[in-house]
């Protein structure tokens, strides 16, 4: 029976229920395997520090994993493709640190220091990472040496979106070239850090290096 309104109604029996979706058939394997691959990342993180990246071995890492030395190789190809991956996340916890603490800094000079610096404190825990990116940069063949300079650009993107900020609020000058700034912010963090990985810098003199060098270049671009 149709009710005043001529609108129908549907009875209990009648209701419609959303269909349960159906699991695609790898959705299990995707799960474990990204189990799989963070057992690998913390295994592979622990090995670093306690006997640094040149003494651990994709062996040790599965056994430190639980997996056999075979398994590893369905989630990883390499221990250099674990440490561009680790260095990824290092790059995304220091934006993220610095994003969290962005309205409590100041200037534009303020908070690249402020993105370098939690960038810095990252890499300090884990020296060896730094040291061997920038081995890998001198092989320009490999595979891994092209994503530690994909991170690069992306620290020089970075950079350069603070500084955009900076000159459309007047911080800079107004014909200041923020890409080619960012990229000298970057090479300059570079060269101090090529000079901590060769042991002429400890870490808090490689930060001070850097700091020094962002003070210097803006004494040029600010306004």
């Amino acid at each position: 029976m149709t009710p005043p309104g001529g609108y129908a109604t549907l009875s209990p029996m009648m209701e419609s229920h959303p269909t349960p979706r159906s699991l695609r058939p790898d959705d299990g394997r995707l799960v474990r395997g990204r189990r799989s691959r963070a057992r690998i990342h913390a295994a592979a993180r622990d090995l670093f520090r306690e006997r640094g990246f040149d003494s651990t071995t994709l062996r040790a890492i599965a056994e430190r994993a639980g997996m056999g030395a075979s398994s590893i190789y369905r989630h990883i190809r390499s221990k250099e493709e674990l440490l561009v991956e680790q260095l990824g996340d290092l790059q995304e916890e220091a934006w993220e640190r610095f994003r969290r603490a962005e309205d409590k800094v100041g200037n534009a000079r303020e908070r690249v220091r402020s993105f370098l610096d939690a960038e810095h404190a990252l890499l300090a825990q884990d020296p060896d990472l730094t040291t061997i990116a920038l081995r890998a940069t001198t092989q320009p063949e490999a595979r891994v040496a092209r994503r530690v300079l994909a991170l690069q650009d992306r620290t020089i993107g970075l950079v350069a979106e603070i500084l955009l900020s900076a000159r459309s609020r007047g911080e800079l000058r107004r014909d200041a070239d923020v890409l080619s700034a960012a990229r000298a912010i970057a090479h300059l963090t570079s060269g101090a850090r090529i000079s901590w990985a060769n042991g002429l810098l400890d870490a808090d003199g490689c930060r001070r290096a850097v700091d020094s060098s962002v003070g210097l270049l803006f004494d040029g671009i600010g306004a």
